[in-house]
């Protein structure tokens, strides 16, 4: 490892945090997915995908990448687009919560949250650039799965709304 990757990359958790830093740093490695994106009208639409997580930052933060990749040539995977994005998450002691900050590129989306546990659960929460609320959970978390929820809540209406979740398997070996 050279370079930037020998500078961001770190081998675990900085001891200073070390106990908080767990609230993700327990998803570290690598991950399948079978993601499901619903749309307004009820449709679903199920594509495979991937994510890794590592420790970066002097083991001060988490970073991770999620892929939802389309066969070659082929067409984008409904309501959610493809992805090939990077989380980074910051653990903050000053608020005694995370600061996620969600990159995707190639669809030109940008997200901040702040990310908290609840119950045995995860919860992100912010706001989009038009307004509308964002929520991303984990939930049924184990050492070799979870479960993770996309929701967001127009301005302009009462109820959240599911867009994606994903069920995440940890790869063996």
């Amino acid at each position: 490892m050279t370079g930037l990757a020998r500078l961001l990359h770190a081998d675990g958790p900085n001891p200073e945090h070390a106990a908080a830093l767990q609230l993700y740093g327990r998803f570290v490695g690598d991950w399948d997915a079978e993601i499901t994106a619903h749309g307004a009208d009820g449709t679903e639409h199920t594509a495979p995908g991937e994510i890794r997580f590592g420790w970066v930052l002097e083991g001060r933060a988490v970073q991770d990448v999620w892929i939802i990749p389309r066969p070659a040539d082929g067409p984008a995977f409904p309501v959610a687009g493809n992805w090939y994005g990077t989380t980074l998450r910051i653990y903050d002691p000053t608020i005694s919560a995370w600061r996620i900050s969600w990159f995707d590129p190639g669809r030109c989306v940008f997200r901040q949250q702040i990310g908290r546990p609840r119950g045995e659960d995860i919860v992100q929460e912010g706001t989009t650039e038009a307004g509308d609320l964002t929520r991303w959970s984990f939930t049924e978390i184990t050492t070799d799965s979870f479960h993770w929820l996309g929701e967001v809540k127009p301005a302009a209406e009462a109820d959240w709304r599911l867009v994606v979740d994903v069920r995440a398997r940890r790869r063996k070996g």
